[in-house]
């Protein structure tokens, strides 16, 4: 028999800005993930790319529980109590 997946919602929160896809690195904190993605950037002087990443701490609440080597999709909001 199919096991049929329990679907979470998380409330709905007012969004704006930019939204990122990245690779969770750390779940150590409460509530708590870090989120990194890499991106090419162009240097017009020596006419080549590089390789430059960024992180961010992201809110992962309980019925989300993303873990370390997740691929998330993450996007900006105001930001939310502990």
């Amino acid at each position: 028999m199919a096991q049929k997946l329990e679907e979470t919602k998380t409330p709905a929160l007012k969004t704006r800005g930019r939204t990122f896809r990245g690779m969770v690195i750390s779940s150590k904190a409460q509530k708590t993930v870090t989120v990194e993605w890499n991106r090419r950037v162009y240097i017009p002087k020596y006419e080549r790319y590089t390789n430059k990443r960024s992180r961010v701490k992201a809110h992962n609440p309980p019925e989300m529980g993303a873990k370390e080597g997740d691929e998330v999709v993450i996007k900006e909001c105001r930001p939310l109590s502990k």
